[in-house]
């Protein structure tokens, strides 16, 4: 015998209860695949994913970072500013805790690598949008990407077979030093900054361009004092977001700087950065020890100087929308 549903639920007395998803037509919003509140859902969620996982690690990083200060008692002035790097007495019985070199070293590094990089991104960036736009998007776009998409470690291994023992046959030393992270760096950091460059320079008007003609302008005039110029700020929005990658990066200067714990005085001398000490020293820490926690200050350091490199983009921004 067979049950009509149907009736059931209208018969007196049978009717069902009332659901708020089925009022609200949530249930079918979330099950139908082109539903615009499970679009909506997904999105938001994903927005609120994000915002979660910036705000926990910026709590986690600051919650350890501290601990050197608030209960290890680490003077933070001694911190900042110390040149001595000892925290196993290994350098006459006294521990010191004093992570200068290691900031002095990665913004040496960084500012090098954005000095030897941004003439050469620059240039590239010029070619591809400038003077040859078809070969650029057919042959160069697609050589940068691949750059980019180069793993870091076969940069630093080229680092060590390549320019390591060019320093050490032309500049003397072992050849790990200052300036052969810093190269590492700026070829990696290239094509990032070329790639946005190009896009900044390709979103210039080109009625500008058009109107610097119209007076006379040659290509190179045009290019130089009307093109470039209206681009600036995006220009140095590119510039930036290489040094903040520049900034983060362990493994390629690992292997080329030398990590040594000293200052070094000038681009030839081996040192070390935020980045290639903590990696290196973090295993060899116990949790909630002392030395395990002077780590993670350097990382909150290395977190603080990356948000000032945020902050300085954002404000470029600002200035170039209003």
């Amino acid at each position: 015998m067979k049950i009509n549903r149907a009736a059931i639920a209208q018969a007196p007395g049978k009717s069902p209860k009332p659901s708020l998803l089925r009022e609200k037509g949530l249930a079918k919003g979330l099950i139908d695949h082109y539903s615009e509140t499970r679009g909506k859902i997904v999105i938001y969620g994903s927005a609120l994913l994000m915002i979660i996982a910036v705000v926990a690690i910026t709590l986690f990083l600051t919650v350890q970072g501290l601990r050197s200060f608030v209960v290890d008692h680490i003077n933070f002035w001694s911190f900042i500013t110390g040149t001595t790097w000892n925290p196993d007495q290994s350098i006459a019985g006294k521990v010191s805790y004093g992570a200068f070199p290691f900031i002095f070293g990665s913004l040496a590094v960084t500012l090098l690598a954005a000095v030897f990089a941004t003439p050469v991104a620059v240039g590239c960036a010029v070619f591809m949008a400038e003077l040859a736009k078809k070969w650029g998007q057919r042959v160069l776009q697609p050589v940068i990407e691949i750059l980019v998409g180069i793993p870091s470690v076969v940069y630093g291994l080229i680092g060590l077979t390549v320019i390591v023992p060019f320093m050490r046959v032309h500049f003397g030393g072992s050849g790990f030093n200052l300036l052969a992270g810093a190269l590492v760096v700026g070829v990696m950091i290239l094509p990032t900054v070329a790639s946005i460059a190009a896009d900044s320079l390709r979103a210039v008007p080109d009625t500008l361009r058009e109107a610097s003609y119209a007076i006379g302008g040659t290509k190179w005039q045009t290019i130089w004092r009307v093109v470039i110029p209206a681009a600036g700020s995006s220009l140095v929005t590119a510039i930036i977001l290489g040094m903040s990658r520049a900034f983060g990066e362990a493994l390629a200067v690992q292997m080329v700087i030398g990590n040594t714990n000293t200052m070094p005085h000038s681009i030839f001398d081996p040192a070390a950065t935020l980045t290639t000490i903590i990696t290196l020293s973090m295993g060899d820490t116990t949790a909630g020890s002392i030395p395990n926690d002077v780590l993670w200050t350097l990382g909150l350091i290395l977190l603080v100087i990356s948000y000032i490199f945020i902050l300085i983009i954002r404000m470029l921004s600002r200035r170039r929308n209003a």
